[in-house]
């Protein structure tokens, strides 16, 4: 909308005339962009309630909101600092986030006034002052089940665990025990993680199918879930967002693994994701109920992941089955690299996806704003 073909010529009866409609026409466009600028700024704001403040915010989990933990290990292919990963963010760098551009870590403290970008922990170039507002520790394939991040190659949610051990310490060495301690209890802490348990360990690889069926495998990935955040609880975090489950069936690898020649959404992995969730929810209840002082919110991103696939135009979208790079239908990571032939799509703000696994930093934007608008309050 804010850009030069805004500006129409128009047939006038002098250059003088036609001059000066052409001042008036460029300055009501730079005047409403302004205004719709200032708009937008505002609604990615969040306003906490009362006198509640965030000191920092800390998250785990997997590639949804990992922003380059996987980087330097080598042992896996589910990395992404390289082209065109990051093609959006400032410089176009790759970073080691697996979209277009910022993923949700980033999105919340940019939100929260904290700052732009969440660093990961394991970032070389990380300095002591960053701890104090907040790291990922988030490993990209990571899950609840401890086999889904052996067979990724990556950092498991015990190992993110003892990650987290070694940075309080470190936390402590800088800002002191006192002030660490607060830092720690009035942090967000998020958890992000189960999609891959679902759609690689259990249904792409099958290694869990012959020990369980889906109901008492997604009883295990809770029983996992539900031990990290009472350890989290017994480290000092007193306020942590458990995301569930997106509809995992809908995403474009899915489709074409599992959806048929008319690549649908494969119903059974999303019932199991649904499963997974009615469970989650539940016990996040009780673990409410039982950590004194807690604040245990679950955070519904199946629906709102959802409704974009579903309803596409209602926020601007055009492409719901197929990711930007490549041919949308099996690239990610390593199969999303710059020398593929297929290159990428021309506009990304059309896709609700970046590769055929993650969403695209504008698809994040909309359902990050749509979770803290909705739960912000509940961890106060």
């Amino acid at each position: 909308m804010c850009s030069p073909q805004w500006v129409r010529q128009r047939q006038c009866s002098s250059n003088t005339i036609c001059i000066f409609i052409s001042y008036v026409n460029i300055f009501f466009v730079l005047f409403l962009c302004n205004i719709i600028n200032i708009t937008e700024a505002a609604a990615a704001r969040i306003t906490l309630p009362g006198n509640a403040s965030v000191s920092a915010v800390i998250i785990f989990g997997d590639s949804i909101v990992d922003t380059g933990n996987n980087n330097n290990n080598f042992k896996t292919l589910a990395r992404s600092n390289f082209p065109p990963y990051g093609k959006d963010l400032k410089g176009g760098m790759p970073t080691g986030r697996y979209s277009n551009g910022k993923v949700p870590s980033d999105l919340i403290v940019e939100a929260l006034g904290i700052k732009e970008l969440l660093p990961a922990y394991l970032d070389p170039t990380l300095q002591p002052k960053d701890l104090l507002t907040g790291v990922v520790i988030a490993a990209g394939g990571a899950g609840y089940d401890p086999l889904t991040a052996q067979v990724a190659g990556v950092a498991s949610l015990s190992d993110q665990l003892k990650q987290f051990k070694e940075y309080i310490k470190k936390l402590k060495a800088i800002a002191g025990e006192e002030r660490a301690n607060f830092i720690i209890s009035n942090s967000l802490i998020f958890v992000v993680a189960g999609t891959n348990d679902i759609s690689n360990t259990y249904f792409l690889t099958g290694l869990r199918k012959l020990e369980y069926d889906v109901p008492s495998y997604t009883d295990l990935m809770l029983n996992y879930a539900s031990v990290f955040v009472k350890d989290l609880y017994g480290l000092g975090v007193r306020r942590i967002g458990v995301l569930n489950t997106p509809p995992i069936g809908c995403v474009p690898s899915q489709r074409t693994v599992a959806g048929g020649v008319l690549r649908e959404c494969d119903e059974k992995q999303n019932q199991a994701s649904q499963l997974f969730n009615s469970k989650l929810s539940a016990e996040v209840d009780d673990l409410n109920k039982n950590l004194p002082n807690s604040r245990v919110v679950y955070i519904d991103i199946y629906n709102p992941l959802l409704d974009l696939i579903n309803n596409p135009s209602k926020y601007g979208f055009e492409v719901v089955n197929k990711g930007c790079c490549g041919t949308g239908i099996i690239e990610v990571t390593k199969l999303c690299n710059q020398i593929q032939p297929a290159g990428t799509c021309s506009d990304d703000s059309k896709y609700v996806f970046w590769d055929s696994y993650h969403p695209t930093e504008r698809a994040y934007k909309i359902i990050v704003q749509h979770i803290l608008d909705k739960y912000i309050n509940f961890f106060f």
